[in-house]
């Protein structure tokens, strides 16, 4: 068990170069939060609903970090920062980051009946700050969510999702297979694919720039054109 704190906190100075000793590391709200999860995920699957939620109050109290205590979550998973919220039927792969005002949200049932209502975030993916990913979907593996991205249908693995509603980026393959990437944002903005539909509104566009320069060109033309009639006729 000791042994395995130790290699948890280590990972976290891999992927945070502010902390001067593990001893730091212990303080982070982030790492709080996750030690009483565990706990309280521990009695929610003992069916000590109670229990769990007042550890989950807590912890909350404590760490402005709310992590239901049906939530699963994998080895080494790391917040950076608080204000963070992980629904029920969340499940969490290994190496995940999350920074700060995250919210792994669930959609509301019509019917009522709680059923997977979270994300899926699989293993290595990172999520910058203030992103939502709502619904039942999947975040593949080594996936970037950039900050304040919304995020409502599945992304594929090594894909970094921008904006509102988020869309996929093109990520060259040597940024895919880097270890970490800080808030899962990379510093220079990769290419956004341009799809079949953005070609045709482009060209479309040019299209139509073309007729207007025409346009005004006969128009230059005619008034050009215009002084020497009035000339010939007097």
């Amino acid at each position: 068990m000791f042994v395995g704190l130790i290699d948890y906190l280590d990972s976290v100075k891999k992927r945070d170069p502010a902390p001067r000793s593990r001893w730091e590391v212990l303080l982070y709200p982030g790492v709080l939060a996750l030690g009483l999860h565990r706990l309280a995920h521990w009695l929610f699957e003992a069916r000590l609903y109670f229990l769990a939620r007042l550890v989950n109050h807590f912890s909350r109290f404590l760490t402005a970090i709310d992590i239901h205590p049906g939530a699963k979550i994998g080895r080494y998973f790391f917040i950076d920062h608080g204000f963070t919220v992980i629904g029920e039927t969340a499940e969490i792969g290994d190496w995940v980051t999350i920074y700060q005002c995250v919210t792994l949200g669930g959609t509301n049932p019509t019917n009522g009946k709680a059923g997977k209502r979270h994300p899926t975030i699989n293993d290595y993916a990172i999520i910058g700050s203030g992103a939502q990913v709502i619904g039942p979907i999947t975040v593949g593996e080594r996936a970037r969510i950039g900050a304040n991205a919304v995020v409502t249908d599945d992304v594929p693995d090594g894909a970094t999702m921008i904006g509102m509603k988020a869309r996929s980026t093109l990520v060259p393959a040597e940024e895919w297979l880097r270890e970490f990437i800080p808030y899962g944002t990379p510093c220079d903005e990769p290419c956004e694919d341009q799809t079949i539909g953005g070609k045709r509104r482009t060209d479309a566009l040019e299209a139509e720039m073309a007729a207007l320069r025409a346009e005004v060109e006969a128009l230059k033309a005619a008034q050009s054109d215009e002084p020497r009639r009035s000339g010939t006729g007097s």
